[in-house]
C-alpha cells in the first residue's frame, strides 16, 4: 500500500528532490513536508504474528517497516525493530517471540507524524524519543490514514538541507544574503559568462533610520520587506537580488554592458520613490544605488570577481548619497576605493609599529546568574589621517596585504595584557580573541597563545580563542592539532559565526570546542519565527549533548533573550546586554543588563 503523494522509487523512498529551490530571484521554492520523504508501508492484521512480519519483509527486500494496529492505535515495525526483538538479549529472541502476536510485543505511544508536518518540527519530536527507538523509522500518516514510514536518518539530512539553506537567507526577506550572493556571482563566471558581463548594484534607503525612530522597527521591517520584493520583481532571470544587512541590498547583474547596469538601477531609483504602505499609511523613503560592471583591478587579484564588484558599487553608493541621494553612481574604474585601500594599507602598518589601535570589550551574559563572566575583544582604531576606520574596512585589507599575522599578535598580546590587569583587581572575566584563518594555519598558532599567557602570569582559562568554521575547514586535521593543545593547556576554544552558511553539527563533533557561538542571523527571528526557534532548541540540545556551551550573538531584544532563556542557551552577547566600550568603560560588577558599560 502506497501513500498517496509523490512517486516511490525502487527503494522505497521519495524520488522527489529533498533541496529546497534556491531561485536567482531570491524567492524559494521546494519546501518539502514529511509524507515527501514517506516510503510504503503495508498493513498487517492486528491478529498477526511476529513470524508473519519477519515472512512478509523477507519477500520483499525492498519493505523497511509493516503497520500493525495495536489497540486502536497504528504502530510501525520497521525491519531494524524487528531484528531487534528477534535477537533478543540472551540470544534466545525468535524462539520465544516467533508464534507471539505482534500486537503483545509491540508498545503503542510512539510520535506519529502526519503527512504535512514540517520537517524541522518533526525532528525536534524525535529527539523526545524514547533513546531506544530514537533513531528507528518514524510513522507517519496520510490524509485518509494510510501509513507509510520515514527514515530518521533522511529526516535530519532534509532538515540539514534547509538548515543551510536558512543560514544563507536573509531571516526578515527571504532574500540570500551576502554568502548566497558571492557564491552565485562566482557559479556565473564559472559558466563561461565574461568578468566584463558581470555587474553588481549596491543599494540603501534613504531616511530609513527616521522611519524606524518614528514610526517603529515593525513598520520599518515591511518596508524592508517591500522594497525587496520590488527589486525581485524588476530584475530579470538569472539576476540575484540579496540583502547584505540593515538597508542595504545588492543585486547582481548576468550578462550586462555598464550602460544595461545604468538602466537598471535607474529603475531602482525609481521604484524606491513610490510610497510603501504600511497598514494603511503610506511610508516615503529614496534608495541611492551604486554601480559596478567589470573586471577586479590589478592590485585587488587577491580578491574575487565579486567581492571587488561588491566594493566598488558600495563606494558608487557613498558618493551618490554625497550627490543629493535618491540616484545611481558609478565610479570610474573604482579609482576612490583603491586610493583608501592603500591608505588604509600605509597607515594600518604605522598604527601597528607606532599606536593608534585600541581593544574595546563586549560582554557576554549567563543567562543563569545573570553575571557577565567573559567578554568579546574587538580591535578598534582611529587615525590622524584617516579618522576612525572600521574592522569592516581595514581588516579585509590587512588580509588582502598580509598584514592580519602582525595585527592578531598585536590583539593577542593586548587582549593578556588587559586580562592581567583584570586579575590584579580580582575580576573574574575571561577575554575572547578572534582568530584569522592565516593565524590558525601556523604552526605556531597553539605555542604563540601559550607563551603570551605564560609572559603575562594569566590563568589559561582568563583566554579564549575563537575560530570561524570556515578557517577550520581549510585543513581541519592541522586545526584540531592546534586546538587541542591550547584546550589541553586549560584555554577556551570558541566556533564563532555558527549558521553562516557552511555550519553543519558534524563540525562540532571533530573539533576540540568549549563553546559555540550561534550567528545573530538564526538568533534574529527567534521570538518570531517558530521554525527558527524549533531550529535553535536542537542545536542547542545537541551542543549540550557533546557538552558544548552555547552562546548567542545578536542579541537585541528583551524578547530574544527570554526565548533564549527558555530554549536553555547559556550565555547571550548582542546590543541588549552592551555595546563594545573600552575597559575604562566597562563596569566590573554591573547590577543590571544597563549597568555593563557607561554610555
Amino acid at each position: 500500500m502506497r501513500l498517496a503523494g509523490p512517486p516511490v522509487d525502487e527503494v522505497g523512498v521519495s524520488s522527489r528532490s529533498a533541496t529546497p529551490i534556491l531561485e536567482p530571484t531570491g524567492r524559494a521554492g521546494g519546501v518539502l513536508a514529511v509524507g515527501d520523504l514517506a516510503y510504503r508501508c503495508p498493513e498487517l492484521d492486528s491478529t498477526a504474528r511476529v513470524a508473519d512480519a519477519e515472512q512478509a519483509l523477507r519477500d520483499d527486500p525492498r519493505l523497511r517497516a509493516v503497520v500493525v494496529v495495536v489497540d486502536g492505535e497504528p504502530v510501525l515495525l520497521s525491519r531494524a525493530r524487528l531484528s531487534t526483538l528477534l535477537s533478543g538479549r540472551l540470544g534466545y529472541g525468535r524462539p520465544l517471540l516467533a508464534r507471539a502476536r505482534i500486537s503483545d510485543v509491540l508498545a503503542t505511544g510512539d510520535i506519529v507524524l502526519t503527512w504535512d508536518a514540517d520537517p524541522r518540527v518533526a525532528a525536534r519530536s524525535i529527539l523526545d524519543r524514547d533513546e531506544e527507538v530514537r533513531y528507528d523509522d518514524v510513522l507517519v500518516l496520510g490524509a485518509d490514514g494510510t501509513p507509510g514510514g520515514v527514515p530518521v536518518a533522511e529526516l535530519f539530512r532534509v532538515v540539514g538541507t534547509m538548515f543551510e539553506d536558512i543560514a544563507m537567507r536573509d531571516p526578515l526577506t527571504g532574500l540570500p544574503n551576502r554568502l548566497l550572493l558571492q557564491q552565485y556571482g562566482t557559479e556565473v563566471l564559472g559558466r563561461g559568462v565574461a568578468a566584463d558581463r558581470v555587474g553588481v548594484l549596491f543599494m540603501d534607503l534613504d531616511g530609513f533610520k527616521v522611519v524606524n525612530d518614528t514610526l517603529g522597527h515593525a513598520v520599518g521591517d515591511q518596508v524592508l520587506v517591500q522594497f525587496g520584493q520590488r527589486l525581485a520583481r524588476t530584475v530579470r532571470t538569472g539576476d540575484m537580488v540579496g540583502r547584505l544587512g540593515g538597508d542595504e541590498f545588492a543585486i547582481i547583474l548576468v550578462d550586462v554592458s555598464v550602460d544595461e547596469a545604468q538602466v537598471v538601477a535607474d529603475r531602482v531609483v525609481h521604484l524606491a520613490q513610490t510610497p510603501f504602505v504600511i497598514q494603511g499609511m503610506p511610508v516615503h523613503v529614496s534608495s541611492s544605488v551604486g554601480v559596478a560592471v567589470g573586471r577586479p583591478a590589478p592590485d585587488e587579484s587577491g580578491l574575487t570577481t565579486v567581492e571587488v564588484l561588491l566594493r566598488h558599487a558600495d563606494a558608487g553608493m557613498l558618493e551618490a548619497k554625497r550627490d543629493g541621494k535618491g540616484r545611481a553612481r558609478r565610479l570610474l574604474d573604482g579609482d576612490a576605493v583603491l586610493r583608501r585601500h592603500a591608505d588604509i594599507r600605509r597607515r594600518l602598518g604605522a598604527a601597528l609599529d607606532r599606536g593608534g589601535l585600541e581593544l574595546h570589550f563586549q560582554p557576554k551574559l549567563h543567562l543563569g546568574t545573570q553575571e557577565v563572566v567573559s567578554v568579546e575583544a574587538l580591535v578598534r582604531w582611529t587615525d590622524a589621517e584617516l579618522g576612525v576606520v572600521s574592522p569592516g574596512e581595514f581588516i579585509p585589507v590587512a588580509e588582502q596585504s598580509g598584514q592580519i599575522a602582525a595585527l592578531g599578535r598585536w590583539v593577542l598580546t593586548a587582549a593578556c595584557a588587559q586580562a592581567r590587569r583584570w586579575q590584579d583587581e580580582g575580576v573574574a572575566w575571561s577575554i575572547a580573541i578572534n582568530v584569522s584563518p592565516v593565524q590558525l594555519a601556523s604552526p605556531r598558532l597553539a605555542s604563540d597563545v601559550l607563551d603570551a599567557i605564560s609572559q603575562h602570569g594569566l590563568a589559561p582559562w582568563r583566554l579564549q580563542v575563537e575560530v570561524t568554521e570556515t578557517a577550520t575547514m581549510v585543513n581541519v586535521a592541522a586545526a584540531t592539532e592546534q586546538l587541542s593543545a591550547l584546550r589541553s593547556a586549560g584555554v577556551q576554544v570558541h566556533l564563532d559565526d555558527f549558521g553562516t552558511g557552511y555550519s553543519s553539527l558534524s563540525m562540532l563533533r571533530r573539533l576540540p570546542l568549549s563553546a559555540l557561538k550561534i550567528d545573530q542571523g538564526l538568533v534574529a527571528r527567534i521570538d518570531t519565527d517558530p521554525a527558527s526557534a524549533l531550529l535553535l532548541a536542537g542545536v542547542i540540545g545537541a551542543a549540550h549533548a557533546m557538552g558544548i556551551t552555547v552562546v548567542a550573538e545578536g542579541v537585541e531584544r528583551h524578547e530574544q533573550m527570554e526565548h533564549l532563556r527558555t530554549l536553555g542557551c547559556d550565555y547571550v552577547q548582542g546590543y541588549l546586554i552592551a555595546r563594545p566600550a573600552s575597559a575604562r568603560d566597562l563596569h566590573p560588577q554591573p547590577t543590571s543588563i544597563t549597568d555593563l558599560s557607561r554610555r
